[in-house]
């Protein structure tokens, strides 16, 4: 859906200048937008929900940075409605239910898990998400609950967390009462502390209660708590604001993270989870301004991880009962003094961040995780799982070589998997043709370069598996040092396979380790690589509530770049900001990182990308937005390190850098992701273009680019995986240039091998009788891809004409497409023109037989323009071929195909006779009866000897229902070619019998017609004709 997003407030400076420096015309580019592939199973990420009152089935969910959907169904089926702002990242939703079309939204996630993702303000829609407007708060980074005023929709109060990653004033509590043209900063502690929590009381939206929260985080160390945490409370619509301490009941000393709920069903009822020394609910029966402990000291159900999530939730019809999501979802029936289970892994997926009760009915839940979102409509007896939404928040991507090949990535909290590029089942990519190889978070993965059956995949911390998809075994092999020494594993731990010697793989530690037997055992190839700084070793990590999961291990090795030119050559980067590099292979290491001029120190250098080109070269991409930089940046070397230069900065692209890749065939072809979105080169990065084809402002975490077939392959955290199919007319452009392309009339790319595949039937499910629930991946058209460039006119249908020609110049096939200016794309289904019946030539949508697999020419022409390419046809690789059976087929069907063409002569010749002699009637009745009575008999009699040869040619019709004669001459021939199939199967004994009573029947068929139209058709014309009537002389 196309949207266009007013900015209510100037951009920068430096911004426009970025727009003004692309190159690129994106118009140019219309018919290249990536397919979105999947998976849906594993989901992702939801963080918010909003839900039209007036008509429940109407569903907003927020995701972690797939962007804004909705349902219109109660939850069957969902598309997305917002993923092109600043940020994808949704934290928060308010719905006007006085006007529903009117929908607030703010980005960025509330819960700052090592994994967040990064907001940019506040977005309104008044037309139900056609437009948006950006409402400013830009430098929040991450806005948690906003509050619209029941009466008064102009007037909202958000709470805007800030960023962990560093100290802003950006936070607080904030207030508009112009429908967010302006905004007040009416609650502020200090640069350190937001607002974790705001909610209104249900019987005054005068009143509301905050939560304020000092939390900060490192990359090796947080810290939740401090000072500035408390409980807020305002009477007068947010405008002040009043503290509650231990002075009305609170726990003394620092607090940390808040939760907060109102009873609607009783609003003097106000719960409070409160992170202090001892984690406990607390309950206030006065409105919030007395409070008392109320869960039992120690209970651990109430939620033990408060930094990543602490909210909770009040049934609206029953004021003592209490949901708190956290990892498992718990609920107490007694008004928080004891809880237990209410939603447990065993069903949905861990770690809870979002949760929305119906207030009229709160047998119907929503229930937004890590794995997606789950509803039920029963209070939790029984769960529904939404198997719709690609929201998997992938790490890294790789491909194998198959064909079709296979996409291969680990997911935030959802395990490594496998999955097809593109099917050729019926159905598209659904759900089930992905497998998930290895459990927990799943980071970098790989399959064998030897035999994919097996590969590497990999958990948080440095849990390393060797798996075996066909049986599932995993082997757990993990490096240990032979002396004992700690190894210290990043949760994103490094994996790289070497490119010549495809027997190694490599992983990091502190040190590069190198095995050959598939990690059944491991030799150190280098000394620590880190800083090894101790006090960034300090596993003590949480503040007031310690969380030790391995997500702040620090000082470790996070990229691992082996050369692809010269053995012995391979890069490394760490979490601290090393870059080092080896030319033997590990016997010496050199840290080129002082030589990134720019580069701030201890910055995160996350990937490394060996050149193609030149073993000396590489390039690094640096995510320094835990350090709180935000600014883009990749810097390239051609000297081993010795030098760089930085070919992006924030004049160039908006966003932390994630990824990299430089095309293997035209250097000057590159790619960029950030955090909010794909950016493009195509001249070796002077100048930057943002993706904008199809494609949001999603964080583009990883990318590669198929060796064979040249797609672009990318792995984003939030929208799960993408494939730009063919990257050929990008590659032309930084080529040749795109001005000396848009000069040209058209222009033939060069095209992907193409595959005679067979399109089987679907698995699983029907392929298109299941509705609109069951998701499917966009899948790529069946077929030979040919691009091609038209220069374009005033003429909105121009057709441009592609012709396939054989190795002897014949042309084989025609097409006429309807063409636009920029690149076009059209799929041949590898077949040829049908033969000339007599008539017309044939159609675009005409067909011959199959064309045998071998090289053949396309040329694209337009009036006197022409350019020309070559494509390479191939068998289905999954079936064995002999060359001489597919000439003896080939000669078979084509024999068919010309008695198909005599066939359709002759009823055409019949049909015509007919419709003359209908048209003579039609002037007979203007005669005298005299004169066109014995001629209306005479037409009659020519009419019944036609049909009594048209109706053994083809069935004759009935009134109603249905009737098929399979004796007429017309459906034989027309059993022979569904019996043929295609020229790849062998000629068959029982196709040959077929064929021999076909050709002598078509052939008596063409002595009936020959001899009704030459005899008595043409003797009725000529006594037409002998009435000398001018009424129908002409005839």
């Amino acid at each position: 859906m196309l949207k266009k997003i007013f900015l209510s407030v100037l951009l920068s400076f430096g911004f426009l200048s970025v727009i003004n420096a692309q190159k690129i015309d994106m118009t140019l580019l219309k018919d290249m937008k990536p397919r979105s592939v999947g998976p849906a199973g594993a989901s992702g990420r939801v963080t918010a929900f909003d839900v039209e009152l007036k008509n429940p089935d109407i569903i907003y969910a927020g995701t972690a940075a797939g962007g804004l959907w909705k349902s219109s169904n109660g939850g069957s089926t969902w598309d997305v409605l917002f993923d092109d702002g600043k940020s994808a990242s949704i934290g928060s939703i308010a719905i006007n239910q006085s006007n529903p079309n009117e929908i607030w939204v703010g980005t960025g996630e509330g819960n700052p898990r090592n994994s967040m993702n990064n907001g940019a303000g506040m977005y309104k829609t008044i037309d139900g998400g056609r437009n948006w407007e950006f409402l400013g708060l830009e430098n929040t980074n991450g806005i948690h609950r906003i509050l619209l005023h029941p009466d008064n929709p102009k007037i909202a109060v958000v709470a805007a967390t800030g960023t962990p990653w560093g100290e802003n004033p950006e936070r607080g509590i904030y207030k508009t009462i112009d429908g967010g043209k302006t905004w007040s900063h009416t609650l502020y502690i200090d640069e350190k502390t937001g607002a974790a929590d705001l909610v209104i009381d249900p019987s005054n939206p005068n009143k509301m209660i905050a939560a304020m929260w000092e939390h900060r985080r490192w990359p090796w160390f947080f810290k939740s708590g401090g000072p500035g945490s408390g409980i807020f409370v305002s009477f007068d619509g947010g405008d002040t604001w009043t503290k509650r301490t231990a002075d009305d009941g609170l726990p003394k000393g620092e607090l940390g993270r808040v939760g907060l709920a109102f009873a609607p069903s009783d609003p003097e009822r106000v719960y409070a989870y409160v992170e202090s020394k001892s984690n406990a609910i607390y309950r206030s029966d006065d409105g919030g301004f007395k409070w008392s402990q109320i869960s039992k000291k120690g209970d651990n159900n109430i939620g033990g991880r408060p930094f990543y999530y602490a909210d909770i939730y009040v049934d609206p019809k029953n004021e003592n009962r209490i949901y708190s999501i956290a990892s498992n979802v718990t609920v107490s029936e007694d008004g928080g003094k004891t809880w237990g289970s209410f939603v447990t892994s065993r069903k949905v997926h861990t770690d809870h961040q979002a949760w929305w009760i119906h207030p009229e009915d709160p047998s119907f839940i929503l229930d937004g995780h890590d794995g997606g979102l789950t509803y039920t409509r029963d209070r939790g007896k029984n769960w529904h799982f939404v198997e719709s939404l690609p929201l998997t928040q992938f790490y890294h991507v790789r491909v194998d070589n198959d064909i079709p090949y296979n996409i291969y990535g680990g997911a935030q909290d959802n395990g490594s998997w496998r999955g097809p590029s593109q099917s050729w089942f019926k159905g598209g990519i659904r759900n089930f043709y992905w497998q998930r190889l290895s459990v927990g978070d799943g980071f970098d993965m790989a399959p064998d370069l030897q035999d994919n059956r097996y590969g590497w995949s990999m958990g948080q911390g440095g849990n390393l598996n060797y798996y075996d998809r066909v049986s599932g075994i995993l082997h757990k092999v993990r490096p240990v040092h032979p002396e004992g020494i700690p190894l210290r594993f990043n949760w994103n731990a490094a994996l790289a396979l070497d490119p010549i010697d495809k027997s190694v793989t490599y992983y990091g530690s502190q040190f590069l380790h190198k095995t050959n037997n598939d990690g059944q055992s491991w030799e150190i190839i280098s000394p620590d690589l880190t800083t090894n700084d101790p006090a960034k070793q300090d596993y003590k990590t949480g503040g007031l509530t310690y969380d030790n999961t391995a997500a702040e291990n620090h000082t470790t090795i996070i990229s691992i770049g082996p050369s692809p030119i010269q053995q012995g050559v391979i890069w490394v980067g760490t979490d601290d900001g090393n870059v080092q590099v080896t030319q033997d292979g590990g016997g010496n290491w050199t840290n080129v990182v002082k030589n990134m001029k720019g580069l701030p120190d201890n910055a995160w250098i996350g990937q490394i990308q060996p050149s193609e080109y030149d073993a000396a070269e590489a390039f690094v991409t640096i995510d320094n937005h835990r350090m709180h930089d935000w600014t883009p940046y990749v810097y390239h070397t051609k000297n081993f390190g010795r030098s760089w230069t930085r070919i992006v900065d924030e004049t160039k692209m908006r966003g932390a850098t994630l990824s990299f890749v430089q095309d293997r065939i035209e250097p000057k072809l590159m790619f960029t992701g950030t955090e909010f979105g794909l950016w493009v080169s195509i001249d070796a990065g002077d100048n930057w273009t943002q993706w904008t084809n199809g494609y949001g402002t999603i964080p583009t975490q990883d990318m590669v680019i198929h060796p064979r077939e040249n797609d672009l392959v990318i792995a984003t955290f939030g929208r799960s995986f993408w494939v730009l199919d063919d990257i050929r007319p990008l590659r032309a452009m930084a080529t040749i240039g795109q001005e000396s392309l848009k000069d040209k009339e058209v222009y033939a790319f060069a095209t992907p091998d193409a595959y005679k595949a067979f399109q089987g039937e679907s698995i699983g499910y029907r392929a298109n009788l299941v509705g609109d629930a069951i998701y499917e991946g966009e899948n790529r058209p069946m077929g030979a891809m040919i691009s091609y460039y038209f220069k374009g006119n005033e003429d909105k249908n121009a057709r441009v004409k592609i012709e396939i020609l054989d190795a002897n110049g014949k042309v084989e096939k025609t097409l006429n497409q309807n063409s636009k200016p920029g690149v076009n794309r059209i799929f041949w289904r590898m077949d040829t023109d049908a033969p000339n019946s007599g008539n017309s030539p044939a159609s675009r949508f005409s067909r011959g037989t199959d064309v045998l697999p071998g090289t053949y020419t396309v040329r694209v022409s337009y009036k006197d323009a022409s350019s020309e390419t070559s494509i390479n046809v191939h068998a289905d690789p999954r079936i064995e071929v002999d060359e001489s059976a597919m000439l003896v087929k080939k000669e078979f069907m084509d024999k068919h195909n010309a008695l198909m063409a005599k066939v359709t002569k002759m009823t055409r010749d019949l049909s015509k006779a007919k419709t003359k002699i209908e048209s003579i009637n039609k002037r007979l009745k203007e005669e005298d009866k005299a004169v066109s009575a014995p001629a209306l008999k005479k037409g009659k009699e020519v009419v019944e000897a036609i049909d009594a040869v048209y109706y053994q040619i083809v069935a004759k019709p009935i009134t109603q229902g249905i009737y098929r004669d399979a004796a007429v001459l017309s459906a034989r021939v027309r059993s022979l070619s569904s019996m043929m199939q295609s020229v790849q199967l062998p000629l068959t004994k029982n196709q040959e019998i077929a064929m021999s009573l076909i050709e002598p029947a078509v052939k008596a068929m063409e002595t009936n017609v020959n001899d009704v139209l030459a005899n008595d058709f043409e003797n009725y014309i000529t006594y037409i004709n002998g009435l000398g009537l001018k009424t129908i002389k002409d005839n």
